[in-house]
């Protein structure tokens, strides 16, 4: 006697779709923040900082939770570049020579203790991305200069180098955000289980 076995196919796993094409909302997302690099001068955002980070959003998983990984990492980051580059401006003043030289000193010293920190804070380790991109984005923003010179007091301009980076690096965050929320994903009904008969 045969018998009737029923094998049931398990509900697809719900899905959303885009109300507003992704594309479209990448150029959105530009057109928004553009001005923020273009119209203040000298105080002008450093958009680059932003793109940079606004990328970590997505390599990170495009979710609003992952601030609790980009954020302390970057900031992180960002703090370590400061300090290194703060004890540079001080080692300049009495090292004679070449000023690489106390970059190199700095840059060895702050480096080595920022990668031994890590084995201490699982953020960095899970978010070694910000974490590293914060020390690269306080240098680049610092060396360029992409920062207000409203002072000659080396130890204020690496302060305002640090407080463009970071505000580059939230603002990223903000924008990664905004890109995937402007999408206005709608749920898609799955599609109702499936029975064969064997």
């Amino acid at each position: 006697m045969a018998l009737d076995q029923t094998a049931e196919v398990q509900l697809e796993t719900a899905k959303t779709k885009d109300t507003i094409p992704f594309w479209l909302a990448v150029s959105i997302t530009v057109m928004v923040i553009l001005p923020l690099g273009l119209y203040f001068g000298q105080y002008s955002l450093p958009l680059w900082v932003a793109f940079i980070v606004w990328a970590e959003y997505f390599a990170l998983g495009a979710k609003a939770g992952n601030i609790t990984t980009i954020i302390p990492a970057y900031t992180s980051g960002a703090l370590w570049g400061v300090a290194m580059i703060l004890l540079y401006t001080w080692l300049a003043t009495f090292i004679t020579g070449a000023a690489v030289f106390s970059l190199y000193i700095a840059l060895f010293v702050g480096v080595s203790a920022m990668v031994f920190a890590m084995r201490y804070f699982k953020v960095f380790q899970i978010g070694s991305l910000p974490y590293f991109n914060g020390l690269s984005m306080l240098l680049a923003v610092y060396f360029v200069g992409a920062h207000p010179a409203f002072t000659t007091n080396a130890y204020v301009l690496v302060l305002m180098a640090g407080a463009y980076a970071l505000a580059g690096g939230y603002l990223g965050w903000i924008i990664g955000w905004f890109n995937v929320t402007i999408t206005f994903p709608r749920p898609v009904a799955p599609k109702p289980a499936a029975t064969t008969r064997v």
